[in-house]
């Protein structure tokens, strides 16, 4: 009993209450030396703040929830995310309509990735099968990367042979995380990837950010060096990868050779600090493309890097660039 006691009592005096240390009171013993008191931090539920509708008004855009009726004028097309019931054009997903003319579509806030041709994603091998890979791109199905849809160690030009295809593994093997282009789509969604431009292949060193597919903004370009020291991949179908910007560019590889040497504890902190503001972004269902991210981390230098997932400090740098992207658009 008295052991238990004495536990009680030191597990009482290394409790913190709001953030500072409460020191035991009476003729306690001071810790043995060598047992820290480490720093708790505790945070109150608050009352959520109810987004007002001027958010949807100013960008143009009607959020619905399947079922919901979106017009009832027979002049529009259907689109995907719809269908017709009873005179009218009805949701079945919940999203934000899209007009183009007369054809009206839903976007859905939170899906898996649907491919389109010209599309950059980043992916991972999850198999190596005959004269393929199988890639994890976000989406329902696998997508399939061909031996003959990528380059050669080198940019050899010239037809696959059987010690090609035996040396699969060589090229890519399980696990390993490529950057390719989609080069078409099967008829039940499936996507193929190919690698034929040296910009494309397997990815070194960095760090990768899964989000929904919707939040990443169509560019003519996806690939940006940041001023900040790091680049990032803006996939297509969600997958974010950021790494250090390379100081020149290994054209003669083939996008097979990748730099396994250490990285500086500067560029890590650079990514760390970029990760952290993506998902501050995301969080805030803020539209994901260079400027964007550019600027929430320019309002995020004032914090620490872990203070950003912070609640009151993610609503903070986002209002901040939300505030810079408006006055940049006029």
């Amino acid at each position: 009993m008295a052991t238990r006691g004495a536990r009680t009592r030191a597990l009482a005096s290394n409790w913190h209450g709001g953030g500072k240390t409460v020191e035991p009171k009476g003729p306690e013993a001071p810790a043995p030396p060598g047992v820290g008191m480490a720093a708790m931090e505790v945070r109150l539920p608050v009352a959520r703040k109810l987004v007002g509708q001027d958010l949807a008004r100013g960008s143009g855009r009607d959020l619905v929830a399947p079922g919901d009726t979106i017009t009832t004028d027979t002049g529009y097309m259907r689109g995907h995310g719809t269908y017709m019931g009873e005179e009218k054009l009805v949701a079945s997903v919940a999203g934000a309509v899209e007009r183009v003319n007369k054809l009206i579509c839903v976007k859905a806030l939170k899906t898996r990735y649907n491919g389109e041709v010209g599309d950059i994603v980043v992916g991972r091998i999850t198999e190596v099968q005959q004269k393929r890979w199988k890639v994890e791109t976000n989406s329902r199905l696998d997508s399939v990367l061909l031996l003959s849809s990528m380059n050669l160690p080198g940019g050899e030009l010239r037809r696959r042979s059987a010690e090609d295809e035996l040396a699969m593994r060589d090229y890519l093997q399980e696990g390993d995380l490529i950057s390719a282009e989609v080069q078409s789509v099967f008829s039940d969604g499936a996507v193929s990837l190919h690698t034929r431009s040296l910009k494309y292949g397997k990815l070194g060193q960095g760090v990768l950010v899964q989000v929904s597919p919707s939040l990443v903004k169509r560019q003519k370009t996806h690939f940006h060096d940041l001023p900040c020291g790091a680049s990032v991949i803006l996939g297509n179908n969600g997958f974010i990868w950021i790494y250090p910007t390379p100081e020149q560019k290994d054209e003669e590889a083939g996008g097979f050779i990748t730099n396994l040497e250490p990285v500086s504890l500067g560029d890590r902190e650079v990514i760390s600090r970029l990760r952290n503001c993506i998902m501050a972004l995301v969080t805030q269902k803020l539209m994901l493309y260079d400027t964007s991210i550019l600027y929430c981390y320019e309002a995020s230098l004032s914090h620490q890097i872990k203070d950003i997932l912070k609640p009151e400090v993610m609503e903070e740098i986002v209002l901040e660039t939300r505030q810079r992207l408006l006055e940049l658009e006029g």
